[in-house]
């Protein structure tokens, strides 16, 4: 080949070379350049498959959820053995897991009946890292509410609380926390019209119809960001920045200003980022929190494979020493394993 039209070649591979790098993404220069330190989308999820918590009492959390919130049971299992321990880094484990749906949406129960862990901190606050609730979405804010007062359940909110117009993302939305026996926090969600999904505008008398999303509070977005989008590959479907006195009502926390972040798969309950931006002293989850104490809840997402996960990442931490294959028909995996995000909260990928 002639030397010049080399040069030439040589000249437009680079600078196609460099468009390219100034255009990509840190996941698509990771993938192309081979460059380990940049998180990368490692396990690609489709759907979150449920949203769950350890409970004390499975007689009591399921006549709660059936009786109090219309949930219906869809399944039952009592488990033991090398896997269950494994997968949940829980030695000598032995557990009942319950299956709720609420629409389209599934609750899951896990009673573990050896061995005990501890119960929920009697102290917990709306900023602190370990908090999580489900957001149950209903017809009617006035109804629910009635309802949730006339079975005396435990107020997290002073009352329910309508978002100012101001905010142009959470104007009119209405909602409440309350708290369930074994000291959960749920929220009871309604939306005005134009906001939200248009499946919850659907025609019908129920007065819950499903779960939108499961928020969890976190130090830092954007290092979450890099474990639910950059290495799960959740899509962000809303932002926002809520504060006020609605808004110190509704979450129980005095002078908030928070940060929020919905993430999605292509299906199933979302994920809510809570960044309390102030106040800023909400505490770290404990460091040995395991999947027996009551303030455990995990996420289940499934992916198409599990295993990348099992690279080393500063993003998130293994509870699960490899992928642990289940033989647990009513679950609907074959294999699973749970990681903790960077505040420790956490997700159960299964394929």
């Amino acid at each position: 080949m002639h030397s010049g039209l080399r040069l030439l070649r040589g000249t437009l591979a680079a600078a196609t070379i460099a468009g390219a790098v100034a255009l990509a993404s840190p996941r698509v220069l990771a993938i192309a350049l081979g460059t380990p330190d940049v998180p990368i989308v490692a396990a690609p999820v489709s759907d979150v498959v449920s949203v769950g918590m350890t409970v004390a009492d499975m007689d009591r959390a399921v006549d709660f959820y059936t009786r109090v919130l219309p949930f219906r049971k869809i399944y039952e299992s009592e488990a033991s053995g090398r896997a269950w321990e494994q997968l949940h880094g829980v030695f000598g484990a032995r557990v009942r897991v319950v299956g709720l749906q609420l629409g389209d949406e599934r609750l899951e129960l896990t009673e573990y009946l050896a061995p005990r862990g501890r119960p929920m901190p009697a102290d917990t606050r709306g900023n602190d890292r370990w908090f999580q609730h489900v957001a149950i979405i209903v017809r009617d804010m006035d109804r629910a509410y009635a309802h949730l007062r006339a079975h005396g359940v435990a107020h997290a909110s002073t009352a329910p609380q309508r978002l100012p117009d101001w905010n142009p993302g959470a104007g009119g939305i209405q909602a409440f926390y309350f708290r369930d026996p074994d000291g959960h926090f749920l929220e009871v969600l309604a939306f005005p019209p134009g906001k939200g999904d248009p499946k919850w505008r659907r025609a019908g008398d129920d007065l819950f119809l499903g779960l939108d999303h499961t928020a969890i509070v976190v130090a830092d977005t954007d290092r979450s960001l890099g474990f639910y989008r950059d290495t799960l590959g959740l899509r962000i479907a809303g932002e926002g920045e809520n504060y006020g006195v609605e808004q110190e009502h509704l979450n129980n926390v005095f002078g908030v200003r928070l940060r929020i972040t919905t993430l999605r798969a292509a299906s199933g309950t979302g994920v809510e980022l809570l960044d309390y931006r102030a106040p800023r002293d909400g505490r770290d989850a404990p460091t040995d929190l395991r999947a027996n104490d009551i303030a455990h809840w995990q996420i289940t997402m499934r992916a198409a494979a599990v295993a990348p996960l099992l690279r080393p990442s500063p993003l998130f931490s293994l509870v699960s020493p490899d992928v642990t294959a289940l033989d647990t028909p009513a679950l609907a995996f074959a294999e699973a394993l749970l990681v903790r995000d960077p505040d420790r909260h956490a997700v159960r990928v299964v394929r």
